[in-house]
C-alpha cells in the first residue's frame, strides 16, 4: 500500500500512553503530517489519532509472580500484535516500556527474521537489576531510545546503537497550586499531602492500606491536612473505592497532575516515574513499593536499592527516602512523611534538586521530538518508506 510512511507504536501503561502521544505528535510536526499510525496505547495516543488494536488497560501487569495468571492472555495478544505488524509492514515499529510485553513482540519479531526496524523506547533497567540482561536485549532491537544520560554506557558495549533523547518530565511546566486548591476549595494555609499509590490495579492493591494507615497517623498530628489523589482512568475506580472513609478531606482526581502537586506540601508516592516529576515540581516526597512476597524474594536478590528512585540514581544522593517491602508499613512512613511535610532542613534539601534535574535530563528541543528525529533516521538507514 503506498501512502504516507506508518509507524507501529505499543505502550502498555499510562506513562508510555504519554510518550507515546508526545513521540505522534513530533512525527507529525516533522513530517508536515505526512505519517500514519497504527499500534496499542490508550487515551493520550486516540487523541493522537491512533486505533488501539485492544484496550492497553490488558497490559497493565506488574511483578514476576503478578504476571504469571495473565500469561496466556498476554501470549495471545502478543501473537495477535506480531500477525498485526507482519501484515501492516510498518516503516518502524516502536516498542515503549512495559517490557513485559513489548519485548516479546520484538523478540518473535526478530526470529520471524522481519525487516521492519525494531526500535525500544524506555531503555529497561538493567542499571537497577540485572545487568546481563544488556546483552539479551541488544541482540533482538535495532536501536533503543534512552531516557536517562547514563543509559547508553549499558547497551553500547554490546552493539546497540542508543540516542538519549532526554527525559519529558524534565518539560514539566510549573503546575497551578493556588488554582487547584481554589477549584477543590482546598484553604491556601492548608498542608496538603499528595498521595500517589500508582497506576496499576497491583501496585494500587498493595500500596493503598499502609498509606491508608500513615494518613490515619497524620491526622492525628496534622491539624486541617488534605489529602489529593492524582490518578488515571484504569484505576481510578479503585482508588475512589480504596479511599472512602479516610479520616482527612480527600480530593482524587484524573487530571491536572502537574496542578495537584503544584499545590501540595509534601508527598506519599509509589516508586516510579512519578517521584522524578514531583522532585522537579519541588515536592518533598517520601517513595514506597511493595510487590507480592515472592515477586520480593526474586527481588531482594536482584535488585539494586540504590537505583529504585530515579532523582537519588539521577543524582547520585539519597535524597528521597524508600521503603520497600516490609518496609513499606505506617510506622516506618509516618515519620519521614512528617519530615517530609514539616522539617525545614529536610524540605530544603529535597527542593533544591529540581534545576539540577532539569539540566542533566534536557536536551534542545525537548525530548519527543528527539525521539521522533531518532525513530526517522532508524527508519532510513533500514531502507523503510
Amino acid at each position: 500500500m503506498t501512502g504516507p510512511p506508518l509507524f507501529y507504536l505499543i505502550a502498555g501503561e499510562a506513562s508510555g500512553d504519554a510518550l507515546g502521544a508526545g513521540l505522534m505528535r513530533a512525527l507529525d510536526e516533522l513530517t508536515g503530517g505526512e505519517v500514519r499510525f497504527a499500534g496499542i496505547g490508550g487515551e493520550q495516543m486516540r487523541r493522537e489519532g491512533l486505533d488501539s488494536l485492544f484496550p492497553i488497560s490488558e497490559l497493565a501487569v506488574m511483578g514476576v509472580f503478578e504476571l504469571l495468571p495473565h500469561v496466556p492472555r498476554l501470549l495471545g495478544r502478543v501473537r495477535e500484535t506480531v500477525a498485526d505488524v507482519a501484515a501492516r509492514q510498518p516503516a518502524a515499529l516502536v516498542t515503549i516500556d512495559s517490557k513485559a510485553f513489548t519485548l516479546r513482540v520484538a523478540g518473535r519479531l526478530r526470529r520471524q527474521g522481519t525487516r521492519v526496524p525494531l526500535i525500544h523506547m524506555v531503555a529497561p533497567t538493567v542499571w537497577a537489576w540485572r545487568p546481563g540482561r544488556a546483552r539479551v536485549i541488544a541482540r533482538m532491537l535495532d536501536h533503543l531510545l534512552v531516557l536517562f544520560p547514563f543509559e547508553p554506557g549499558y547497551f553500547e558495549p554490546h552493539g546497540l546503537g542508543c540516542t538519549f533523547t532526554g527525559h519529558p518530565a524534565a518539560e514539566q511546566p510549573e503546575g497551578d497550586g493556588p488554582g487547584f486548591r481554589a477549584r477543590h476549595a482546598i484553604s491556601p494555609s492548608a498542608p496538603v499531602l499528595a498521595v500517589l499509590p500508582g497506576s496499576r490495579p497491583g501496585e494500587v492493591r498493595r500500596l493503598l492500606p499502609p498509606f491508608a494507615a500513615t494518613v490515619a497517623g497524620l491526622a492525628e498530628h496534622i491539624e486541617e491536612l488534605h489529602v489529593v489523589v492524582p490518578t488515571v482512568t484504569s484505576v481510578a475506580g479503585q482508588v475512589r473505592a480504596g479511599v472512602a472513609g479516610w479520616p482527612v478531606p480527600v480530593t482524587v482526581t484524573r487530571d491536572h497532575g502537574l496542578d495537584a502537586m503544584a499545590a501540595s506540601t509534601a508527598a506519599l508516592a509509589a516508586s516510579g516515574t512519578v517521584t522524578l516529576e514531583l522532585a522537579l515540581a519541588r515536592v518533598p516526597s517520601v517513595v514506597a513499593y511493595r510487590v507480592s512476597p515472592m515477586s520480593a524474594l526474586v527481588g531482594w536478590m536482584l535488585v539494586d536499592r540504590s537505583a529504585v528512585v530515579l532523582p537519588n540514581r539521577v543524582l547520585e544522593q539519597p535524597l528521597f527516602p524508600l521503603f520497600l517491602q516490609g518496609e513499606c508499613r505506617a510506622d516506618r512512613l509516618l515519620p519521614a512523611v512528617l519530615a517530609a511535610l514539616g522539617d525545614q532542613a529536610v524540605r530544603a534539601r529535597q527542593m533544591t534538586v529540581s534545576l539540577e534535574l532539569r539540566r542533566r535530563l534536557g536536551v534542545p528541543g525537548g525530548a519527543a521530538r528527539a525521539a521522533a528525529r531518532a525513530v526517522l533516521d532508524v527508519s532510513k538507514r533500514h531502507g523503510r518508506p
